[in-house]
């Protein structure tokens, strides 16, 4: 902010409409060392927060130490309702979170008992992540909750039990690295259907749409359509380099001898480079698309078409939050 303006908490730090500002503003989101804080310091970190837009700051409070208390305060509380999350809920908890189960599917990727009981671990933590983080005026309700939970995990048990069977099935295949990629296509398969099933009012609502100004148009369940496409690629994107580089990694020390002479290094090796993956994946891909997404009114339905030329004859797009 320029020299005796203040702070504008209700937006990003760092400017959206680039692809980096948006990468460096996930980066302070997910960023794990946040979980860290105790809960005297998350809740000193709201008072800060508070007291700035209150415009009741102490006195000689900076701005670094205000946009410190509003990445920590972020990392903890629900943007909408101000209350104190659940611990595994909170987006600081994606890598580690996702490292553990992730590590666990690379590391026992072989056994079909191990693979259901990683990817029911996955969906519970989904599951966990999208109740803590939804939308506080959201229609959606605990069954359509549960339906999304249940059929994702068992889309993703399937999709993996079976793989399994079919490349053990196959000599040349079980013999080869095909076998260490079956998490990943288990997880994409599961996203897919997950996510419309968690957004499934707004794809029979609509999401709001609006003006560059502000000017709320109407709700448009195309709009929803075009959101979801963007964010179903973002999460298979999100878990790709994680699921995908792990297994050439340990495929190469396996090849090597190196898991042979030393057993012990399977699992905190798998962690390591799924973690490592994950720390960069998972802000960089939530990245790609901008948070509020541009849509031209000739896309809209017909109706809302009326209604962008009678509130705003010039606008030539609408403007949409696509969700994460």
């Amino acid at each position: 902010a320029s020299k005796g303006e203040r702070l504008d908490l209700s937006k990003p730090r760092y400017d959206q409409s680039t692809y980096w500002g948006r990468a460096r503003h996930f980066f302070d989101v997910t960023d794990p060392r946040t979980i860290l804080h105790s809960d005297k310091e998350l809740d000193e970190a709201k008072s800060l927060v508070d007291a700035y837009k209150a415009k009741k700051e102490p006195a000689g409070t900076t701005e670094d130490e205000v946009w410190r208390a509003k990445k920590i305060y972020d990392s903890a509380f629900h943007p909408q309702t101000g209350e104190k999350q659940f611990f595994a809920g909170r987006m600081s908890c994606q890598v580690p979170g996702n490292m553990l189960i992730t590590g666990g599917m690379m590391a026992f990727y072989k056994s079909n008992v191990a693979a259901i009981f990683f990817q029911w671990s996955n969906q519970t933590f989904n599951a966990i992540v999208n109740y803590t983080n939804r939308n506080a005026s959201s229609h959606i309700t605990n069954e359509m909750l549960a339906q999304a939970y249940v059929s994702a995990t068992t889309a993703s048990c399937v999709v993996a039990v079976g793989l399994n069977k079919f490349i053990a099935a196959s000599p040349t295949l079980s013999k080869g690295i095909i076998g260490r990629f079956v998490p990943l296509i288990a997880v994409a398969s599961a996203n897919c259907i997950n996510i419309p099933l968690m957004r499934q009012v707004e794809l029979k609502e609509g999401i709001t749409v609006a003006s560059k100004d502000g000017v709320e148009i109407g709700k448009s369940q195309g709009a929803a359509v075009a959101a979801i496409a963007q964010v179903i690629p973002s999460r298979v994107l999100m878990a790709t380099p994680s699921m995908g580089l792990t297994p050439i990694v340990m495929n190469a020390l396996e090849m090597r001898g190196v898991l042979a002479a030393m057993p012990w290094l399977n699992i905190p090796a798998t962690l390591g480079v799924t973690g490592l993956s994950l720390i960069f994946s998972t802000p960089l891909c939530c990245a790609i698309f901008p948070q509020e997404a541009a849509m031209d009114v000739s896309k809209l339905e017909p109706e809302l078409q009326a209604k962008v030329k009678e509130l705003c004859p010039t606008a030539s797009s609408v403007y949409y939050n696509k969700g994460l």
